[in-house]
């Protein structure tokens, strides 16, 4: 997104759907850029007591509506590099148009610019791991946490570059951080999850494997993969009684699963 793609649509819901459904055609802009609220306290009392505002700065990006087919808007603070970090919080529209003001020059002059610094820095990061520069990504991947100590993608690619690296107590620093980032486990990022929780694995660093999967799981305890994946950690780990109960869940959720089913006839006959 460039700044000149800042756009708000201030359309009330009701007229909005109603106009949609006379005309389907019609395309509505979606909201996205930067915002602003305010909040006013009181400080001090008695007659030196006076008002304080304070403002407040956030990312905004609409996103689907939801299942009544409201408009709804994903709302990020904004940290102190100007570029979002920290979770997204859903805000129905007019709810949103009633408490939100837009930040056009705020966006275009402080946000885009950090926030375009950021990916390109995450970008070289990414090329130079891919190439089996570790030293080089690792001083991309550090640059980009210095924008952004919460971004998914750096904190996974710098893990990822101490594990190639032998470096595993390194690694399990940037464990402890992962495992508390929310965004680290949604589908956006799903190809990172799984190498690095594959690389958790090869790096022996099993206990750590074992709770980034538990993790995961107490988020989405529906995904067979999840389950199989906590499995293996806990084989490596010698707990074989919690791997064969995930591999029963496992295909309790899809009894087709033939990694799981190979795996428990594996230990069927190591054991027989």
């Amino acid at each position: 997104m460039t700044p000149n793609e800042f756009s708000i649509e201030i359309t009330a819901p009701s007229t909005d759907r109603k106009r949609r459904e006379i005309h389907p055609d019609v395309q509505v802009e979606k909201i996205s850029g930067a915002f602003s609220t305010q909040s006013v306290s009181r400080v001090g009392t008695g007659t030196t007591q006076r008002k304080a505002i304070q403002k407040a700065y956030w990312f905004v990006e609409e996103t689907d509506p939801d299942e009544d087919g409201n408009r709804v808007v994903l709302v990020q603070p904004l940290n102190n590099n100007n570029v979002p970090s920290g979770p997204k919080e859903p805000v129905l529209l007019p709810d949103f148009l009633a408490n939100y003001n837009p930040e056009l020059e705020y966006y275009q002059t402080q946000v885009y610019p950090r926030m375009r610094e950021l990916k390109e820095t995450l970008k070289r990061a990414e090329e130079q791991r891919d190439q089996g520069a570790l030293y080089s990504a690792q001083f991309e991947f550090e640059a980009a946490l210095d924008i952004d100590e919460r971004n998914v993608r750096a904190n996974f690619g710098l893990g990822l570059t101490y594990m190639e690296r032998g470096e595993t107590e390194k690694a399990g620093d940037i464990f402890k951080r992962v495992v508390t980032l929310d965004a680290a486990f949604s589908p956006e990022h799903k190809h990172l999850f799984n190498e690095f929780g594959i690389n958790l694995r090869k790096s022996k660093l099993t206990d750590q494997a074992v709770e980034y999967y538990a993790r995961a799981l107490a988020i989405s305890d529906m995904d067979e993969n999840l389950h199989y994946n906590i499995a293996r950690a806990y084989f490596e780990r010698g707990d074989e009684a919690d791997c064969r109960d995930s591999l029963k869940r496992a295909l309790e959720l899809n009894p087709n699963m033939e990694v799981a089913i190979r795996f428990l006839e594996f230990l069927d006959k190591k054991d027989g």
